[in-house]
């Protein structure tokens, strides 16, 4: 019985250390997007009032991150979007992703770029029930990206803003290539893809990819 009990100390051992035996670290979780809205606070007071807080409604799958009570129609050239969800909290610049589709209902073309670069991307007016704003620039939609912290950028040996090509099972499963890493200090392990892309491979929250690298 040596043996065995040599193996179970090493087992009480790595799970003291932090060890997490019921995690799979051979595929990653999905998490599907909608349109949404992040406001800057001061586009945030102009549409819903002075000294205006979000509400938050649901926690997120990323640190720090919730869906909010609040709504805001957004409008283009051509047309208007109503219900687009505010994701909280405020950030320093206001931005809004969207689908491809609404693009032809807005009469805009907006960039696929990263949240958060928003430098060359084509504005949209945001009507809230207190006023309205509209943005220089901001409009992108969501390139898909895979949110890891520095021990996810280990274990499955990739970096910062590299690209690598995932692998989504299925019978209308398939690859995706161009699927930017973004790893820092606090991110969980998620890859992030919108509606549309989502439903053209019947991925659902539940779906769980690899990278193929």
């Amino acid at each position: 019985m040596g043996k065995y009990d040599a193996l179970a100390t090493l087992l009480l051992e790595a799970i003291k250390e932090g060890g997490d035996f019921t995690k799979d670290l051979s595929s990653i979780p999905v998490g599907i997007s909608n349109r949404h809205i992040h406001l800057s606070q001061a586009d945030l007071e102009t549409l819903f009032g002075t000294g205006y807080q979000l509400t938050k409604t649901k926690d997120l799958s990323q640190p720090m991150q919730y869906a909010c009570k609040e709504t805001l129609t957004i409008a283009g050239p051509k047309g208007a979007i109503e219900k687009v969800r505010i994701l909280g909290p405020a950030r320093s610049e206001s931005q809004v992703e969207i689908l491809q589709a609404d693009c032809f209902k807005l009469g805009i073309t907006a960039p696929v770029r990263l949240s958060g670069d928003l430098q060359g991307t084509p504005g949209i007016t945001l009507i809230g029930p207190k006023g309205s704003v509209f943005l220089s620039k901001g409009l992108l939609i969501a390139q898909r990206h895979i949110h890891m912290n520095l021990e996810d950028v280990k274990h499955f040996g990739v970096s910062d803003g590299e690209q690598v090509t995932i692998q989504v099972d299925g019978l209308r499963g398939g690859t995706y290539s161009n699927v930017v890493i973004r790893a820092n200090n606090t991110s969980s392990l998620e890859f992030h893809i919108d509606m549309e892309e989502a439903n053209a491979m019947h991925l659902v929250s539940t779906s769980r990819i690899t990278i193929l690298k």
